[in-house]
């Protein structure tokens, strides 16, 4: 971890992060949510971030609409590949939003010794992510998607679908 990226997340206090951000964005991040300070992270106007929620953007670009709003708890960590999440998105509780993922064909080598892959997470807009849902590097989420609670999105989710389960299936379509 480099100096500059240091000074960013543990120096800088939380009140400075949420004043940063209302100023540049328009949006409200509460004083008890962790957000890093990055030039790769872009939130959109009357977006809301609450509290105990993690944003970590020091490795690829992360990218949340307009008018969304992100639960208490949740984590969105970007890499390489990059966040982009839509326009009026709704992104429960607890939410975990991963962009990256270890590599493991070899047997002979230890797995965090292999390294890592980042293909990134798409989101359209007006969706609705359930509590507890986990979405995990690769998935492409469509416009209009409703995803229940507890599910885990890893693959590519066709627009107005709700999905369910793990890993996550479309059981309805809306119309």
């Amino acid at each position: 971890m480099n100096l500059s990226l240091m000074a960013r997340r543990f120096l800088v206090p939380r009140c400075f992060v949420s004043l940063y951000y209302l100023i540049k964005f328009g949006c409200q991040v509460s004083l008890r949510a962790e957000v890093e300070l990055s030039p790769l992270l872009a939130i959109g106007r009357r977006t809301e971030i609450s509290s105990f929620t993690k944003i970590k953007a020091s490795h690829g670009p992360l990218r949340i609409g307009a008018n969304c709003f992100v639960g208490v708890g949740c984590f969105i960590a970007s890499h390489q590949g990059g966040v982009v999440i839509g326009n009026d998105c709704l992104i429960s509780p607890n939410v975990t939003i991963l962009a990256s993922n270890y590599n493991y064909q070899r047997l002979d080598i230890p797995i965090w010794k292999q390294g890592s892959s980042s293909r990134g997470v798409r989101i359209g807009n007006d969706v609705w992510i359930g509590s507890g849902t986990c979405v995990l590097d690769g998935a492409l989420i469509g416009s209009g998607v409703i995803v229940a609670p507890n599910s885990v999105v890893s693959g590519t989710i066709p627009d107005h679908s709700v999905i369910q389960g793990n890993p996550a299936r479309v059981i309805f379509t809306r119309r």
